[in-house]
């Protein structure tokens, strides 16, 4: 207890400095999303009429005024960033209703998908990894040709195959929407195959390299099924890398997600950014990139904050936590 009461000032400090770490990278985002939409070019008065309406001077003037395109470029910058802060993310030039509005409507259908994928995606490296890690060159040869298979293929080739022979050919998902259950399942595996091919990969080297460890022999020596050897020793030790991994596969998904949800047509913030770019509709392409740079920085803030949940070192160490473990080596000591 007296242990635990000394190490929560140190994991609240660290808690602490990651959220500023974020915080500055969410200004970097944002910083660089302004200055990249700035560099596009075109008219931004265009841009919100439409492309099918000619403006008059005047109107083009009365537009300018209003939404301060007149204003020199750090003023635009500043503006928009006290805006960002509190919590205004503008009006989408198309739609005419406010950023935020936009994006309620569409970030659950993304989410559900982002969370389907990542949740099949575990399950499948976890348990393709246990299946064959120490197993012989033949198995393993196989499924690492899988793997290396989907993760090289197209996301968007793998969906179009997915419907052509279980939509239209075979007719078990619907061909397109989001209507139910199964309406999920299509975009959620073929969202998922590649994230699962890269961390079963990863997993299996660890727990390779996990099962040379002394540790193992001695947990063997002492009768404990080879079961219980690989999933309650092996995997945890195994398990740190692999997280990290995940971190950064889980933070860009949303570009995975634009291809799926076009191919699928499904509502979501990847059709709605690509409606956004298209249209040069700034205010709502501005909005997805810092929701997507926010949804990165929460991931990687689980992340290290879940390292003491699996290595038990690490908690008596706080100093431990700046420092990520290596995604490709696994630790040389037991965690447990």
């Amino acid at each position: 207890m007296a242990e635990r009461t000394r190490l929560m000032p140190a994991l609240a400090g660290y808690v602490a400095r990651r959220l500023l770490a974020g915080v500055v990278v969410l200004w970097g985002a944002a910083t660089v999303t302004f200055v990249a939409l700035h560099r596009i070019g075109g008219d931004p008065v265009d841009a919100v009429v439409g492309p099918t309406v000619s403006p008059t001077p005047g109107l083009r003037r009365q537009i300018t005024q209003e939404y301060g395109f007149d204003q020199p470029l750090i003023v635009q910058y500043g503006r928009w960033l006290g805006r960002l802060i509190g919590g205004d993310l503008g009006r989408s030039y198309q739609l005419g209703r406010p950023v935020t509005a936009v994006l309620a409507d569409q970030v659950w259908p993304t989410c559900a998908l982002a969370l389907s994928a990542v949740l099949l995606a575990s399950v499948s490296a976890v348990v393709t990894a246990l299946a064959t890690a120490g197993r012989g060159r033949v198995v393993r040869g196989l499924v690492s040709g899988a793997e290396l298979a989907v993760v090289s293929l197209p996301s968007f080739w793998l969906g179009l195959l997915a419907l052509s022979f279980l939509s239209f050919r075979w007719h078990l998902f619907p061909v397109a929407g989001d209507q139910g259950f199964a309406a999920l399942v299509l975009p959620a595996v073929t969202l998922a195959l590649p994230v699962a091919g890269v961390l079963a990969q990863v997993l299996r080297q660890c727990l390779d390299e996990a099962l040379t460890q002394p540790f193992v022999l001695t947990v063997r020596t002492r009768g404990v099924p080879e079961a219980l050897v690989l999933t309650r020793h092996a995997l945890r030790h195994a398990a740190i890398p692999v997280v990290t991994l995940a971190g950064w596969v889980v933070g860009s998904l949303l570009g995975g997600a634009v291809l799926i949800e076009t191919v699928f047509a499904r509502p979501g913030l990847g059709r709605v950014l690509l409606a956004a770019v298209g249209s040069k509709d700034t205010p709502v392409v501005a909005a997805i990139v810092l929701l997507s740079a926010a949804a990165f920085t929460c991931v990687n803030l689980l992340v290290d904050l879940a390292y003491p949940a699996l290595d038990p070192r690490l908690r008596t160490a706080p100093t431990a936590h700046r420092t990520r473990p290596k995604p490709t080596t696994a630790a040389k000591e037991s965690p447990v």
